[in-house]
């Protein structure tokens, strides 16, 4: 399915079936640098992959986008994207536990050199 959307092409044609069901030759108008047999075999790969759907009505054959067909390119760009989760309050308390500890064990070794300093 990605070499599918790989291609630019493809995905311009995915754009183009996003708002409706169109025919292959109403595709192939939408892509004016690409001759109506190179659409047909976008659109037969497409096809393969699961991310159009064909009908016949009559003569005519319709393709229609199958949204939930690209939800794994979702995902991937989901997860590609997304920020790393927040860390929770409880993972930070054994932190937050060590750093009072080193603090007091530092000013009470403070407090003691300063001790033995002055006798």
């Amino acid at each position: 399915m990605f070499e599918a959307v790989a291609d630019p092409v493809r995905r311009e044609l995915l754009h183009a079936l996003s708002g409706t069901d169109m025919t292959a030759g109403e595709l192939a108008a939408t892509q004016a640098a690409v001759s109506r047999p190179a659409v047909s075999r976008h659109l037969r790969v497409l096809r393969d992959a699961g991310l159009v759907d064909v009908a016949a009505q009559g003569r005519l054959r319709v393709y229609s986008l199958r949204p939930d067909a690209l939800a794994p390119v979702g995902a991937l760009v989901a997860a590609l994207t997304s920020p790393a989760p927040p860390v929770p309050a409880r993972a930070l308390a054994g932190l937050d536990l060590e750093v009072r500890r080193t603090t007091h064990e530092r000013r009470t070794a403070h407090g003691a050199a300063r001790h033995e300093e002055s006798a």
